[in-house]
Parts: structure tokens; C-alpha cells; sequence
């Protein structure tokens, strides 16, 4: 019993810690969207070709449903699926935040970043380019009256009012699942975890890939906080929060009408993840 008494009081002292850190990134962050969202949209629809790289900049900053937006162009055919396969891959959820505030230096979080979005632009563009070789077609038809936003965000609440429930959202998230993860690395040992997973060049990405298709915040939240406390690696986190796309699979679904073709493009989001992790994992 006094175990889990000071598994939940450590659990809770370190996030509460983290409140005020989440609620200024997030402020940043909320601040950022409303300036910048239009914009970017407008941007990313007019990237044709470049669609990729743009996609991938894009993704790499944490958004109120960028992911989301992206799934909306690409189920209107406005972007390319080698756009919408690159913003996935770059976009981290609740990933970067977290690193920011659980103070891991600047150096590995740019590094994380850096190979997301190398990641993210490679495969983008090598998916336009089969998908043109084997259609012969380098246009797309736009479907704009069947465009509709579904955001799944709180931007229309205002800065301050979206802040602090995505802020409240958070803390909640990582409470449980850091207790969670505390409780098991107690009980199991960390060093075993850390062999169980890391050591494994297949069987950690395929773990961490799986973690990732769930279509919330929850993925990205556990992979992360996995990394901080050292259970798993960089290539690992990067297989799952590759995979990641916060709500965006679950849109994708509502709003492209073609099951078939969904199934595939999860397929390729979850090969590719997988695929750079066990790769990162042989060389890093």
C-alpha cells in the first residue's frame, strides 16, 4: 500500500509541475493558430508539386487540428495523398509540448524533429511520384463542395478559454498514463522494459507503430512520456509518433467516402512508420 501511495503522490507532484509549462506552450501555440491557420491552409492547397515539403513544415508545429485540415483538402482532392501521407508523418500531436516542458534538451528534440520531417518529405514525394507514374496523371480533380471542416478543437472558444482546456485535457492525459507507466516501471523494473522493447530491432517500432494508430491524443502522449523516462528510444518514439495523426485518421474515415482506399492509406502510414524506425534503429 505504501507503494502505490508514493507511486501516486510522485505521479502527481511531477504533473503538476508541468501545468504552468503546458498552459504557456499551449498559449503559444493557440496564439500561433488563430494568426497563422488561414494562411497556411491557403498555402498548402496552392503547393502543387512542392506539396510535400510544405506539408511537412507545416506538420512539424504542433496545430489545433492541422492534421484534421489536411484530411479535409486531401478528401476534397485539393492536396496530393503524398501531401496528406507527409503531413501525417511530421505532425507529433501532443509530442513536442511535452518534450518542451519535461526540459529534454533543445539538441535531441531538433534531432527528433529533423528526421520526422525528413521522413515525412521523402516518402511524400515518393508516393506522388508512383501515384503519377502509375495513373499517368499529374492533376487532381477538386471536389471543394464536398470540403467541410470538422476541426475537433476548441479554437472557436478563444485564446485563452481554448488554452486552458486543451491545458486541463492534457494534464489529465498525462496523469493517467504517467501513473500508469510509473506503477509498471516500479513492479517490472525499467531496465527490463527498456531490454523488452529497445533491444529488439523489429519488435520495438511494431509496438510503437500500433501505439500510434490510436486515434487520439492518448498515442502520442504515452510514446513521449515512454521516451522521457527513458523506456524507449529516439528511432522507437519516432516509429509510433510517425504513425500518429492525432484525430485525423478517425476524419479521414467520416469524411472520404472510399473505405477501401482509407485501409490503404493506414497501411502505408503504419509500413512507413515502421519501416524508419527499424532503419533509424540499425543506424543510429
Amino acid at each position: 500500500m505504501q507503494v502505490l501511495f508514493e507511486i501516486l503522490k510522485e505521479t502527481l507532484l511531477d504533473t503538476l509541475k508541468l501545468l504552468p509549462f503546458l498552459f504557456i506552450t499551449y498559449l503559444i501555440m493557440e496564439y500561433l493558430e488563430h494568426k497563422t491557420s488561414n494562411k497556411v491552409k491557403k498555402t498548402i492547397q496552392k503547393s502543387g508539386k512542392f506539396g510535400p515539403i510544405l506539408g511537412g513544415i507545416v506538420g512539424i508545429f504542433p496545430q489545433c487540428g492541422f492534421s484534421v485540415s489536411a484530411t479535409n483538402l486531401y478528401s476534397a482532392r485539393v492536396i496530393t495523398l503524398g501531401t496528406l501521407i507527409s503531413v501525417y508523418l511530421t505532425t507529433s500531436d501532443e509530442m513536442l509540448p511535452i518534450l518542451l516542458t519535461e526540459s529534454i534538451p533543445i539538441t535531441t528534440i531538433l534531432t527528433i524533429l529533423g528526421l520526422k520531417f525528413i521522413i515525412g518529405i521523402i516518402f511524400g514525394f515518393l508516393i506522388d511520384t508512383v501515384i503519377r507514374i502509375i495513373k499517368k496523371d499529374k492533376t487532381l480533380e477538386p471536389k471543394i463542395e464536398e470540403l467541410c471542416e470538422h476541426e475537433h478543437c476548441h479554437c472557436e472558444d478563444g485564446i485563452v478559454i481554448s488554452t486552458i482546456k486543451h491545458t486541463i485535457n492534457i494534464v489529465i492525459y498525462i496523469f493517467i498514463i504517467t501513473l500508469f507507466i510509473n506503477g509498471i516501471i516500479t513492479f517490472i523494473g525499467e531496465e527490463n522494459i527498456a531490454n523488452f522493447i529497445s533491444e529488439n530491432l523489429v519488435l520495438g517500432p511494431i509496438i510503437a507503430g500500433l501505439i500510434g494508430l490510436i486515434p487520439n491524443c492518448a498515442s502520442s502522449v504515452i510514446l513521449t512520456e515512454l521516451f522521457v523516462e527513458n523506456v524507449i528510444s529516439i528511432p522507437i518514439l519516432i516509429s509510433g509518433v510517425s504513425v500518429n495523426a492525432g484525430v485525423g485518421l478517425l476524419v479521414l474515415f467520416k469524411t472520404n467516402k472510399n473505405i477501401k482506399e482509407n485501409l490503404y492509406i493506414v497501411g502505408i502510414l503504419y509500413l512507413t512508420g515502421v519501416l524508419s524506425g527499424i532503419i533509424l534503429q540499425a543506424i543510429l
